[in-house]
C-alpha cells in the first residue's frame, strides 16, 4: 500500500464526520488513489465503513458513508 494513504484515509474521514460525501479532485491524492487497483480502493474504503464511487473515467473519486457496511 502507498505510504500517503494513511493521511488520505484522515483527511476523507474527518470530511465524512461533518457531511455526507467527500468527493476527491486533488491531483496529489488521486494519484495516490489511481496507483491502487479498483479492488484495492474498494477494500480500502470497505474498511473505513465507506462506500466508494468513481466518476469522470477515474478523474473524480467520491467517498461517502455506508449504513450497510461496519468499519474492522
Amino acid at each position: 500500500m502507498h505510504e500517503e494513504l494513511p493521511a488520505v484515509g484522515v483527511k476523507i474521514a474527518k470530511a465524512l464526520s461533518s457531511g455526507s460525501e467527500y468527493v476527491v479532485t486533488q491531483p496529489a491524492e488521486l494519484r495516490i488513489l489511481r496507483e491502487m487497483s479498483e479492488a484495492e480502493v474498494s477494500e480500502f474504503a470497505k474498511s473505513h465503513g465507506w462506500r466508494v464511487i468513481r466518476r469522470l473515467g477515474g478523474r473524480q473519486i467520491e467517498f461517502y458513508n455506508d449504513a450497510g457496511v461496519r468499519a474492522l
